[in-house]
């Protein structure tokens, strides 16, 4: 997929599931989970053991109907790996210069981490396609993308941390592009007793919430 198509999936679809799992099985199982509720969007995480060939094995087993990705991408040499095993994009807690150069380079999305005003500006000057708001829940949640929206409107944020059933519709609301969303809704609980069916269940939830969210701010930008 070209980089634009990665990002206008993101864009459409609002979340973007955060997998930290105990094993690779795990983080297969919580793919097929997400993908079953109808987010066709997965995260998996450097922390997960054996990260690199998850997102290969995901690629070649639903690559093509879903979006794979690489998060915790700290440096060059990880995201290198993590694009040769086919993830279509990056995710990293903070921002890393040369990371973003590489993956602009290699042609690949990459969503850079930051907090402050300022590490935000850097990271979109520096060229990353989205800037994650980490972590968000524990400086203001909501109201912090909406504060921080106010002179960076150009700036597509997607906040992680801190976004949940009860919040979700907030960040939205305050102007978040999309949501990242880690343990609230893949739950270690359904991992680890592989009831995963509470995470499908999960993400049924946050895309309705997403997609009312969405058509409320339409509403209320139109009055």
């Amino acid at each position: 997929m070209t980089t634009e198509e990665v990002r206008n999936k993101i864009v459409e679809i609002g979340i973007v599931p955060v997998v930290r799992a105990a094993s690779a099985q795990q983080a297969m199982h919580a793919a097929e989970a997400v993908r079953a509720g109808g987010i066709p969007i997965v995260e998996i995480t450097m922390t997960v053991p054996g990260a690199i060939d998850v997102i290969a094995h995901l690629v070649k087993s639903m690559g093509k109907d879903v979006l794979i990705g690489a998060g915790t991408v700290l440096d060059v040499e990880a995201a290198g790996a993590c694009i040769d095993a086919g993830a279509e994009f990056l995710v990293s807690p903070g921002f890393d210069l040369a990371t973003v150069q590489f993956a602009k380079r290699q042609s690949k999305l990459i969503m850079a981490g930051a907090l402050t005003p300022t590490e935000v500006i850097a990271a979109w000057k520096a060229g990353s396609d989205f800037v994650k708001i980490f972590p968000c829940g524990t400086v203001g949640g909501a109201k912090y993308i909406k504060a921080l929206k106010a002179p960076l409107p150009q700036v597509p944020m997607i906040p992680t941390g801190g976004v949940n059933l009860n919040t979700a519709a907030d960040f939205i609301q305050a102007g978040a592009t999309a949501l990242g969303i880690g343990g609230e809704l893949v739950s270690a609980d359904g991992l680890k007793s592989g009831n995963v069916k509470i995470i499908s269940e999960a993400a049924r939830l946050y895309v309705d919430i997403v997609r009312e969210a969405r058509r409320v701010a339409k509403t209320d930008k139109s009055d």
